[in-house]
């Protein structure tokens, strides 16, 4: 009988998707070694790829998930890709109130709202933002100065760094308006669209 976390987890999995490759891809391109994960519910996959990750959710069910953290960590170190020692570790909060963390190399941001926004102060200059554009993120970070586009993960989860111009253009040269993806908290149907963008902090 597999644990009840395992079981919550492996299940969870089969509803979104396994993001382990899409994780891995950018780790592996950007030599990742810390990340945190905001509005991260219970997708773990990172740390099969990242030796030290922090998470961080509101949510009930996730609170209650990580509460099992000796046997999450165990399932880590017996399935990690990394020789060191796993570090994890989960904050039950909102992430746009003040967190007591350091500076990392990646913030990973997955329909949880503006992420990179709210969060960016905790990623090092030079680190990275991965980022989808369900609720806008990408396209806040796409006109935001802190940051600048340097990538797409397109379906198949392979980092691409060329033709990036041709992202976040709408139809007929529309202007792109961000006050109503802000109210909205909704991308944009652009001409070009990746599955995840890559974004590097520039100041």
């Amino acid at each position: 009988m597999e644990k009840r976390f395992l079981e919550e987890y492996k299940e969870y999995i089969r509803k979104i998707g396994d993001r382990k490759a899409l994780y891995k891809a950018v780790a592996k391109a950007y030599g990742v070694q810390q990340a945190i994960y905001p509005g991260s519910f219970i997708d773990i996959s990172p740390s099969l790829v990242i030796p030290e990750v922090i998470y961080i959710d509101n949510f009930k069910g996730a609170i209650r998930f990580f509460k099992q953290m000796d046997g999450i960590q165990d399932y880590i170190e017996q399935n990690k890709e990394y020789p060191q020692a796993c570090e994890i570790s989960f904050i039950g909060q909102d992430y746009t109130e003040p967190l007591e963390i350091g500076q990392v190399d990646l913030i990973i941001s997955q329909y949880a709202g503006f992420v990179g926004q709210e969060t960016k102060q905790y990623l090092k200059p030079g680190g990275i933002l991965l980022c989808n554009d369900s609720h806008g993120d990408a396209t806040l970070a796409r006109f935001d100065d802190d940051f600048e586009l340097i990538g797409v993960v397109s379906g198949n989860n392979e980092v691409e760094q060329g033709e990036l111009e041709r992202y976040f253009k709408l139809p007929k040269e529309k202007p792109i308006d961000l006050k109503m993806v802000k109210d909205k908290m909704k991308g944009l149907k652009y001409t070009a669209a990746a599955e995840n963008y890559v974004f590097r902090k520039i100041s």
